[in-house]
């Protein structure tokens, strides 16, 4: 179950050829993702567990996942983007039934990032399902 825009990601993933032009794309993907203002950046949003700070902010209404994300890293912050786009919009009684780490497998980041970066992701889907509650 992934939503049209982690679709869209996948998709990409999938026609370009190496990891550098994956890498490029990821940061292009943070870089195109609206930040959190400073003031967001409190310690009530910040994900414990990565390496790098990481910010979720949820903004739930309606019944679905919606949360604004940052991060201090490039390449981080377009990990929070591949994040969103797996999970905004998600209705929250269904944010438990998403098989992040499939969906995640989909783009071979399990096997292209350092240590760190993969348990901070890991950490990010941990902070998204524990928001739906």
């Amino acid at each position: 179950m992934a939503t049209p825009a982690f679709e869209e990601i996948a998709e990409t993933f999938e026609f370009l050829d190496d990891w550098e032009d994956r890498y490029r794309h990821v940061i292009e993907l943070g870089k195109a993702m609206p930040g959190l203002s400073d003031a967001d950046k409190r310690e009530e949003y910040k994900v414990q567990g990565c390496a790098s700070q990481v910010w979720i902010k949820p903004e739930m209404a309606g019944g679905v996942m919606a949360f604004t994300g940052d991060s201090d890293a490039m390449i981080v912050r377009g990990l929070v983007a591949i994040v969103h786009a797996l999970y905004a919009g998600v209705p929250l009684d269904q944010v438990g039934a998403v098989d992040a780490p499939a969906e995640l497998a989909r783009l071979g980041l399990d096997s292209h990032l350092s240590s760190q970066r993969s348990n901070g992701l890991r950490a990010m889907v941990a902070r998204i399902r524990g928001l739906a509650g």
